[in-house]
């Protein structure tokens, strides 16, 4: 027992004690890391006790790339609410470096005869990564929905946040501070969501007579520390404000310009997205685009009971508008 207890404990990365509240049925637990001790108990191989198994047939797979970007464990408390209004049970599955891959979960998941899986943040909007496993999902005819940009090859229906109404937002303030150097701090380069962001930007810049030159748009990844490197690079080339596709990318920016001896905003201005917990209280309050989580989650568990149902995928992605949260890190442009 004990060992078991180690075991999920470390790959969950909670402690012994919170394991045990989950599986003794103690409250005290949020339903996210719950579901994180359930799902790893079954990628361990351990049974779970028998009051925890319930009905397989009405599990759903909850696919997430990581807990540590607020937003994620944000989006899994609103669709595990909504799943258990439904009357299903999340399965909740995160990546981590060297840890079980997106494919490797789903095999599991169909080896637990789900009723269907939410993907967020996943393989499916980047372009080179193995698409496989989704390929097999839609081949087992197992009800799929994501969140945010899949690459419409697949086929895979889902819902997602505006980006060309989340650009526009976040430009419009920009300009309207007076900034005319402004940067782009985006994911990869074959991420739908980012490449729908540059080219809503592009659009953006050319309706308003405003120039962004490529030495202003760097990829990064969807880290702290890596939006703090490729932000160095904006800065560098003059940047007086950067609009960031994440809140970590725009708090890996904020700590590039404080390293190069900026102030923020006095001499640099910085936009988020997402708006995930906790960005009203850094060091500067985050302005961010905030993504409308609760009203997304719940329509992709509406769409996913609709596919179980027998009703056919909705062939539309569904498009949800964001708003802009102007707090304490974007200022008027600093005079030079």
């Amino acid at each position: 027992m004990s060992k078991r207890l180690s075991e999920v404990a470390q790959k969950v990365g909670v402690s012994e004690a919170t394991v045990s509240r989950v599986l003794n049925r103690k409250p005290g637990v949020s339903e996210a890391t719950r579901a994180a001790v359930l799902t790893a108990l079954d990628v361990l191989g351990y049974e779970r006790p028998v009051k925890l198994r319930g009905d397989r047939g009405r599990l759903v797979g909850l696919v997430l790339p990581e807990l540590i970007n607020p937003i994620f464990p944000a989006f899994a408390e609103v669709v595990g609410g909504a799943l258990a209004q439904q009357g299903y049970t999340p399965v909740l599955c995160t990546r981590s470096a060297g840890g079980v891959s997106e494919a490797e979960y789903v095999d599991m998941l169909l080896g637990h005869q789900v009723s269907g899986v939410i993907f967020a943040g996943g393989f499916y909007a980047e372009r080179n990564k193995d698409h496989d496993h989704y390929a097999l999902l839609r081949d087992r005819g197992l009800p799929t929905v994501v969140v945010n940009g899949a690459i419409e090859e697949l086929g895979l229906p889902g819902v997602s946040c505006d980006d060309l109404i989340a650009m526009r937002l976040a430009l419009g303030h920009i300009a309207a501070l007076g900034h005319t150097r402004i940067g782009l701090l985006l994911g990869p380069g074959d991420h739908v969501p980012s490449e729908r962001k540059l080219a809503a930007a592009r659009a953006w810049a050319a309706d308003n007579g405003v120039e962004i030159p490529d030495d202003m748009v760097v990829h990064a990844q969807y880290s702290l520390e890596s939006g703090q490197a490729l932000a160095g690079r904006l800065l560098a080339a003059g940047a007086t404000s950067i609009v960031c596709a994440s809140d970590p990318l725009a708090l890996g920016a904020v700590r590039a310009a404080r390293r190069a001896g900026l102030s923020v905003p006095r001499d640099v201005s910085i936009v988020g997205f997402d708006d995930s917990a906790l960005m009203n209280l850094t060091d500067p309050s985050l302005t961010t685009v905030r993504q409308p989580i609760e009203a997304m989650g719940r329509a992709v568990v509406e769409i996913l009971a609709a596919m179980v149902a027998g009703e056919p995928a909705p062939q539309e992605e569904l498009l949800f508008e964001p708003e802009l949260v102007v707090r304490g890190s974007t200022a008027g442009a600093p005079m030079r």
